[in-house]
């Protein structure tokens, strides 16, 4: 009573086609919440009036307030610690969204980087239907996102201005925790330190960076002694791991030298070699004293000497002696360092600055090998054919893969031709509504094109394309390499072809080629599943709770099941157009509901009497006298292999399949046939029924395909077990 507003708000709406409740905070009534509703304040912080009047993304664009937190992190899997202390930032941006991100730790073993994506955060329930606002954070508190608890405990200096101008009263910063695990690990690293300062010869980095690094010369070595005076050829290696050479000789062919292993096998190359023999024990990595001498006896006491006085030292090789034109010594041979390969160049460019790397000849260059060229299409005949009259002086016709015609060639039932239906992409309103069909011949790589015959259109239709190979568009004519041509993978539902001038848009295809695509998916990457999955997880998975949504809201009676149209509109708008219309017709058949068709006993008996008739079977009554007989019990039924043996001793023309449908139409409650119902039924001199009266699902043949494309691909679509695939179940 005294109400005078009586409107309602319009809750229901339609997004994407689809019906849905799209007015959530609307008020019931005449303005008024309905029951158990909460109404958002219309202004967060500020009342109207004050403040900027331009919209907070434009008012605060590219401010971000940073704090610093950290959480407890459970390691149940671990004995050596029961929690971990893990330091992230939380940045609040200028339109609401939160993000938290844990800084990069080298070498820390557990996953970092990002950890809340940026977007709105929910309050903890009870207050699940609001959202976090600059309102709710300041220093020294603790805050839930998502079930997770952190502390934060400081902010940068431009949030602390920020928050102190929006009216909020900072608390004090808080103390950062260490990590129990990581500051027992740094009290085990700082105990393995040595106290006293012996030598440490650490040779396990070098090993480490180098490893598999190997400086590579060509040398020649000018052998005094040889009969002739040839330079015999050299490789030296020189590995950085371990400052260690060694050398293989190349033998030329015919050269009448003998093979070896290696010229100088791998190990340290001294400089003034060959020296003398040197007593075991000379030389040692380390230099011993005896502190005690001979003052106490036969008692002794050692320690190292760092200036290693009395040591012998010998001069080795290193990466700085060796260079394009030095000589080495290796044990008396003067060796002259010729060339180098790119990787040692690069590695004396960055290392020691050196760009000149001209190399020492050392013989004659051999002659240059002349190129092979081949002159330019003339044009008269195919361009293998030509090609092969450039290979040698007698002709050969060009040879056909005969592996493939043989495994691709027609073989019963498998045509092994993919057809697709296809229109012209053209702005003629003659041109738009022909029909072709496009057929690709796996066991030569050929197509025809053939035009839908249409009534009425004065378009004379039939053989549109003569069956050859087409070339892709854009290539020259007269070159001398080959020309590229249309494969099996160019061709796929929503693809664009242009055969000879003519641009064809792909719209659908025959059963058979769906078949065939998704059976050598491993070819054909527009119907591999697994592939189609993979990239649409990559764009789907950073909002995969918006796309379980949206499915969700697809089917409000929650049967589970989606239709093909909007499963197709939904599949275009979390992709944005990247799926072709192929990859989107295998999903939906891939997760599509199967039709099981419930046979009809009237439409198999009409089969079943129509092959009777052609092969002209009349023997019902000696049919029925058989079955009588085997009936000893006369109880009208017998059992169901006993009948088909009897119809199979009467060589009955009906498919087996069929008759032991047949059979089990008329089997009873207790799994028993009545024969006389049988052989009644299949009596077409008695009791005809008219020849295929009640079909109900018409029979397919592939080769009567007439490229009208079908309603739809499939029907129905289980779209929980593709959310399943892509997200994981959700719990």
């Amino acid at each position: 009573i005294g109400k005078e507003k009586f409107h309602k708000s319009q809750h229901w709406g339609y997004r994407n086609n689809v019906a849905m409740l799209v007015g959530e905070d609307k008020p019931g009534i005449g303005g008024e919440p309905l029951p158990g509703q909460k109404l958002k304040p219309k202004y967060s912080v500020f009342p109207e009036g004050i403040g900027s009047d331009a919209p907070a993304w434009v008012a605060f664009d590219k401010q971000v307030l940073s704090f610093d937190a950290y959480f407890e992190e459970e390691a149940p899997d671990k004995n050596q610690e029961l929690y971990r202390i893990r330091h992230c930032k939380i940045y609040y941006l200028e339109d609401d969204t939160i993000q938290v991100i844990i800084p990069q730790v080298k070498n820390s073993g557990i996953s970092q980087g990002t950890i809340v994506r940026r977007h709105r955060i929910p309050l903890p329930p009870p207050h699940e239907d609001q959202f976090y606002a600059i309102d709710h954070f300041n220093i020294n508190i603790e805050v839930i996102l998502y079930a997770r608890r952190y502390k934060i405990i400081d902010c940068d200096q431009f949030t602390k201005n920020f928050l102190r101008k929006m009216g909020v009263r900072l608390n004090p910063p808080a103390g950062r925790p260490d990590d129990p695990y990581t500051k027992e690990r740094q009290k085990i690293l700082d105990s393995m330190k040595p106290l006293r300062p012996y030598e440490r010869i650490d040779t396990l980095k070098q090993f480490l960076e180098h490893n598999g690094h190997i400086l590579r010369f060509f040398c020649v070595w000018d052998d005094p002694e040889s009969m002739f005076h040839d330079p015999r050829e050299l490789v030296l290696r020189y590995y950085l791991s371990d400052d260690t050479i060694d050398i293989k000789e190349i033998i030329p062919v015919n050269s009448g030298r003998d093979v070896v292993p290696l010229f100088l096998r791998r190990d340290k190359l001294p400089k003034y070699a060959p020296t003398g023999l040197y007593q075991p024990g000379t030389i040692t990595s380390r230099t011993v004293l005896n502190v005690f001498g001979k003052l106490v006896g036969n008692r002794s006491r050692y320690i190292l000497d760092n200036r290693k006085t009395g040591a012998v030292h010998q001069e080795f090789y290193r990466d700085s002696d060796l260079k394009i034109g030095a000589v080495i010594n290796v044990w008396g041979r003067k060796i002259l360092l010729c060339d180098c390969d790119e990787f040692t160049k690069e590695y004396y460019r960055t290392k020691y600055g050196i760009e000149d790397f001209t190399p020492v000849s050392y013989k004659a260059p051999p002659p240059p090998k002349p190129e092979k060229t081949f002159p330019p299409y003339t044009g008269f005949g195919s361009e293998e054919d030509s090609l092969c009259s450039c290979m040698g002086l007698l002709p050969k016709p060009p040879q056909k893969d005969f592996k493939k015609f043989m495994e691709k060639d027609r073989s019963g039932m498998e045509s092994n031709i993919l057809r697709f239906l296809a229109k012209l992409v053209t702005d003629s309103p003659i041109d738009k509504d022909r029909k072709f069909i496009i057929s690709y011949f796996l066991s030569d790589d050929t197509i025809s094109v053939f035009e839908h015959i249409q009534r009425n259109t004065g378009i004379l239709g039939g053989k549109f394309l003569e069956r050859g190979r087409i070339k892709k568009p854009g290539q020259e004519l007269f070159k001398s390499e080959p020309s590229e041509y249309f494969k099996a993978q160019n061709l796929f539902v929503g693809a664009r072809v242009c055969f000879h001038g003519h641009n064809f848009l792909l719209v659908d295809a025959d059963e058979y080629t769906f078949n065939y695509m998704e059976k050598h998916a491993n070819e054909f990457s527009v119907a591999d599943v697994g592939v189609i999955l993979k990239k649409l997880k990559d764009i789907a998975e950073p909002r995969s709770r918006e796309v379980r949504q949206v499915f969700a809201a697809t089917d409000p009676e929650h049967t589970k099941v989606i239709e093909y149209d909007p499963f197709r509109n939904l599949i275009v708008s979390i992709t944005d157009g990247a799926f072709s219309e192929h990859e989107i017709m295998t999903l939906g058949r891939y997760y599509s509901v199967q039709d099981e068709y419930e046979m009809d006993l009237h439409f198999l008996l009409s089969v079943a009497q129509e092959q009777l008739k052609k092969n002209s079977f009349e023997n019902f009554e000696q049919l029925s006298a058989v079955l009588t007989y085997n009936d000893r019990e006369k109880c009208g039924v017998l059992p169901h292999e006993m009948c088909r043996t009897i119809c199979k001793s009467f060589k009955l023309p009906v498919a087996d399949d069929d008759l032991q449908a047949l059979l089990t139409m008329f089997e009873d409650d207790h799994k028993q046939v009545e024969y006389k119902k049988f052989v009644d039924g299949l009596n077409w001199r008695e009791n005809q029924i008219p020849a295929f009266q009640t079909i109900k699902v018409p029979l397919k043949n592939e080769d009567d395909w007439s490229g009208q494309p079908p309603s739809l691909p499939v029907k129905g679509i289980k779209y929980l077990p593709l959310l399943d695939d892509l997200f994981g179940k959700e719990e």
